[in-house]
């Protein structure tokens, strides 16, 4: 059973921006998942209890960059079984796209669907319930996977980079900063007998600079707005000219943002969805 530190930042003046730097932030500390209240006046923030320590907490908020303020607090959550609390509390098995259903090993009822993922979410997040999680996932439907390879950025519990690689994919590499969602996208490869199709990486945008450019057809980054932006032309060098790329984990307010740091580097909007609270989906092509 393990122990975890649950941290609460109170955000003035509330910015969902601010959460997302402190969030990117605290991530490189180690925190695992994050929380942020629909008006942006707080982030909670989850992390080991083994592994929290103030001083971390004082640096990822002098490291974020925000303009805003953060007072915070920590309670500590005593271990249980976290299987267990996410299949009585936010994990049901869910159908997306009319094509795929995601559930866990602990499920019992599950509905039938052309593609089935097994996923243990642990503590680490994407078990398809999230507005950009299915959002993604039916742009993946729509890309022609098949054949193609594909880099999932970001993969968290490796939902994505599974469904790929269940879809035909090649190849698909699968880079996740945070150690233990790295983990858990190892274990849930298994689960779903894709170890061999799918190259699992811990580690960030750099971990990119090893990999041959114009190398991959399909690039998947469902993260948030200004990782993305900080890290777009990583992104675009391994993608080939021609090739897709699907971004996701910010709003629809912030794709022109998003879209004018891609055009710097070649990559141009080609469509979007918009789904619950205006989380979105942009799609982009590589200029050949």
């Amino acid at each position: 059973m393990n122990d975890y530190k649950e941290v609460r930042f109170n955000v003035e003046p509330p910015s969902e921006d601010a959460c997302d730097l402190l969030a990117a932030a605290l991530a490189e500390e180690g925190y695992e998942s994050f929380v942020t209240a629909e008006d942006a006046a707080t982030l909670t923030a989850y992390v080991r209890a083994e592994d929290f320590n103030a001083d971390a907490v004082s640096r990822a908020i002098a490291e974020s960059g925000a303009g805003s303020t953060f007072l915070w607090d920590a309670d500590t959550i005593e271990g249980q079984d976290w299987n267990s609390e996410w299949e009585k509390n936010y994990f049901k098995p869910i159908v997306i796209a009319d094509r795929c259903v995601v559930h866990s090993s602990f499920h019992t009822d599950v509905p039938h669907a052309e593609y089935d993922i097994v996923i243990d979410p642990k503590m680490a997040f994407g078990t398809g319930h999230h507005a950009t999680t299915s959002q993604v996932i039916e742009a993946i439907f729509e890309s022609g996977i098949a054949g193609k390879a594909v880099l999932d950025m970001g993969t968290g519990s490796g939902i994505l980079a599974i469904l790929c690689a269940k879809l035909g994919a090649s190849r698909v590499e699968a880079v996740e900063i945070d150690g233990f969602a790295y983990a858990n996208a190892l274990e849930n490869l298994a689960l779903n007998g894709c170890s061999e199709t799918v190259v699992a990486h811990n580690g960030d945008a750099s971990v990119l600079e090893l990999m041959p450019a114009a190398s991959v057809d399909v690039f998947i980054a469902n993260i948030n707005r200004n990782i993305i932006i900080g890290d777009i032309e990583a992104y675009s060098r391994v993608l080939r000219p021609g090739g897709v790329m699907l971004l996701s984990g910010f709003y629809e307010s912030d794709i022109p943002v998003v879209a004018e740091a891609a055009a710097t580097c070649g990559l141009v909007e080609t469509s979007h969805s918009t789904g619950v609270d205006a989380w979105c989906c942009l799609r982009l092509r590589k200029n050949d």
